[in-house]
């Protein structure tokens, strides 16, 4: 494997380790209504786990309410009981084949535990793009090692690396700042 090629596919990986932060946030409920809080929970449909995604559709008429179309009416109990059990502390109520979420405004306590529970998913974020950069170092001073490469490279592809790191590390830092702002506002 060459340089460029572990140089490259490390950015790939540090950048899906940045999406997946991303989509961790998007499941912390902030206080508005937003389907990315539910569209990935887990359904026990007919014995299967299924996406909430898969079984229905979205819609957020008011800024505090989730309306949650379920295509199957026989699936409806799955779904409520998927809401009841999740972490969210939401309680569905029911009208045929639609369920309705009322999102009550966070307290100031529920606030400081999310902003804790955003910071460690961040950490997490941080440390998968650190693993990734210690992996990649470890090969490129093999290559070296190897003689496929002189000092001179493997020193400028580690500064390479680390310019990489800092940057996705960064990144998660902005997500980061901007998901408590969206917590701590009324």
């Amino acid at each position: 494997m060459s340089v460029g090629e572990i140089l490259s596919t490390t950015k790939d990986k540090m950048r899906k380790a940045v999406e997946v932060t991303k989509s961790e946030f998007a499941g912390i409920r902030t206080g508005r209504a937003s389907p990315a809080l539910v569209e990935r929970m887990k359904v026990d449909y007919y014995g299967t786990e299924t996406p909430l995604q898969q079984l229905a559709g979205f819609s957020v008429p008011e800024s505090r309410i989730l309306v949650i179309n379920v295509y199957d009416r026989q699936a409806v109990p799955a779904v409520e009981k998927a809401i009841r059990e999740s972490d969210l502390g939401l309680n569905p109520s029911t009208d045929g084949s639609l369920i309705r979420l009322n999102f009550p405004p966070l307290t100031g306590e529920r606030r400081q535990e999310l902003v804790k529970i955003v910071r460690h998913k961040a950490e997490d974020g941080r440390v998968a793009v650190r693993n990734l950069r210690h992996t990649a170092k470890k090969k490129l001073e093999n290559i070296e090692h190897d003689h496929e490469i002189s000092q001179d490279e493997l020193r400028r592809s580690e500064k390479e690396l680390q310019t990489l790191t800092d940057k996705y590390v960064s990144e998660i830092d902005t997500l980061l700042s901007h998901k408590e702002e969206e917590l701590l506002e009324d």
